[in-house]
């Protein structure tokens, strides 16, 4: 007489726990003119206020140039600081927004192709796209990635064990409900 199967072989294996991989911003070399800009309006107020007869005019000047230097260099980077991608083991997770927070999800298992896509413009500066196919109309696309030579290598080695994994998954659950029939408490 065989033994009766226990429910614990009959579970299968535990998946190892969700590990980061890499968080990643945008180049910043998108805050170079900001920066710049910040610089020349300190100046140009400084001068400004400087030559100009009047109070209210000082005022002007100096309310301009909070406003200019509000919209055209702190917004950027706050825009720039709110977005970020998280690459773990299983998925990428790409978070933005200031007021409204969105996050977009893709687990590895879903990527087919990863490529990376250069302008001239960011060979120069050592950074890329790297879109990732999935199948559907739109590629999932991570701009203007430092090093997307790296994140590519990174992301087809994960995207290819989430897929071994995954099978080897489906491999155990189809074996448990072929092999595994248990009628009216026997075999």
């Amino acid at each position: 007489m065989r033994p009766a199967a226990t429910p614990e072989a009959t579970v299968p294996p535990a998946q190892p726990p969700e590990r980061v991989v890499a968080r990643l911003r945008r180049s910043a070399r998108g805050l170079t003119v900001p920066a710049i800009l910040v610089i020349v309006l300190a100046g140009a107020a400084a001068y400004g206020v400087g030559i100009a007869p009047e109070l209210w005019q000082d005022l002007a000047i100096v309310g301009g140039a909070v406003l200019v230097a509000l919209l055209g260099s702190f917004l950027p980077f706050l825009a720039w600081l709110t977005r970020r991608t998280t690459i773990t083991t299983r998925r990428i997770i790409v978070r933005s927004g200031i007021f409204v927070r969105v996050r977009q999800e893709l687990l590895h298992s879903r990527g087919y192709d990863v490529t990376v896509r250069r302008t001239w413009w960011q060979s120069a500066f050592g950074s890329g796209d790297v879109r990732i196919n999935t199948g559907h109309e739109k590629p999932f696309v991570l701009k203007n990635v430092p090093k997307p030579e790296l994140v590519q290598g990174a992301l087809q080695e994960l995207m290819g064990e989430e897929h071994s994994r995954v099978a080897e998954r489906r491999r155990a659950e189809q074996s448990m409900i072929e092999g595994d029939t248990v009628a009216w408490g026997g075999r």
